[in-house]
């Protein structure tokens, strides 16, 4: 299955997953859903968007049984070509076209991370949700990691730049085409609100947590605010930033979903 993620693939772990950024946004989505994986019961969990594998292989680690799942074959060949654990498996799929059945189970605990859920139309979102819901056990739970309309990094950024169509980017209903490693992707931008109410029919709001209000966006990572000591400040004051309030304001957000019973 080809994606326009393919050709991010090769690159990602460095750009993203193991820079300063990418590991300091991480840690906060961890402290976020620790209450759900850090508990005795071995948990079903179903990762979508799982990039090159980097959350999937630390749920295993802790003991959890693990479906990954990515549309990108080039991020899936990355993933599956590191030291795993054999209770993780990574699966080429196309989040759109997942039904009840595709898996022939049903999960504790599904998980998107780092805006891959951005790459639904709104219409596709409730679509996703309904399907979510049929593929979760009773008390099941979502965590998705999106960029919402607001992001202050992104405007502050660009407006310094003078590039004030950039620095609105996000704050619109229509999709935008977002760079990836030179392809272009169609990305769609929510506030929390909008995907509580995507998913309302089937499921409860339970947490909403800003992920990088001060921590920038990763494609400030070559400059001077990723590195040390001033990123260690910026992660201080995320650590307490974290009123729901602020989540649109941030460059991501988490919002933990529970399945309606």
């Amino acid at each position: 299955m080809h994606s326009d993620f393919d050709v991010a693939a090769p690159q990602y772990d460095d750009i993203f997953t193991y820079s300063n950024i990418g590991k300091a946004q991480r840690k906060l989505v961890f402290k976020y859903i620790h209450p759900i994986i850090q508990q005795d019961k071995k948990l079903s969990i179903l990762e979508l968007n799982c990039g090159t594998g980097a959350d999937a292989i630390e749920f295993a680690k802790r003991g959890h049984d693990v479906i990954a799942t990515d549309i990108s074959a080039g991020m899936i060949e990355v993933a599956n070509a590191k030291s795993h654990p054999e209770n993780v498996q990574f699966n080429v799929q196309d989040i759109n076209t997942l039904t009840a059945e595709t898996f022939n189970k049903k999960f504790d605990f599904i998980f998107s991370d780092f805006g891959g859920i951005n790459c639904l139309s709104y219409e596709q979102l409730q679509t996703f949700f309904k399907t979510a819901n049929d593929l979760l056990l009773p008390n099941g739970k979502i965590a998705i990691v999106l960029m919402p309309k607001n992001c202050l990094w992104e405007r502050f950024y660009f407006t310094l730049k003078g590039d004030k169509k950039k620095a609105n980017r996000r704050n619109t209903t229509e999709s935008i085409v977002a760079n990836v490693d030179g392809v272009g992707v169609n990305t769609w931008y929510y506030n929390p609100q909008d995907v509580s109410a995507a998913a309302n029919t089937f499921f409860t709001t339970k947490k909403v947590k800003p992920i990088g209000v001060t921590i920038p966006p990763s494609y400030l990572e070559q400059s001077f605010v990723a590195k040390f000591p001033i990123l260690n400040i910026f992660k201080g004051l995320d650590s307490v930033l974290t009123a729901a309030s602020l989540a649109k304001y941030a460059d991501h957000f988490l919002i933990i979903l529970e399945k309606k019973n």
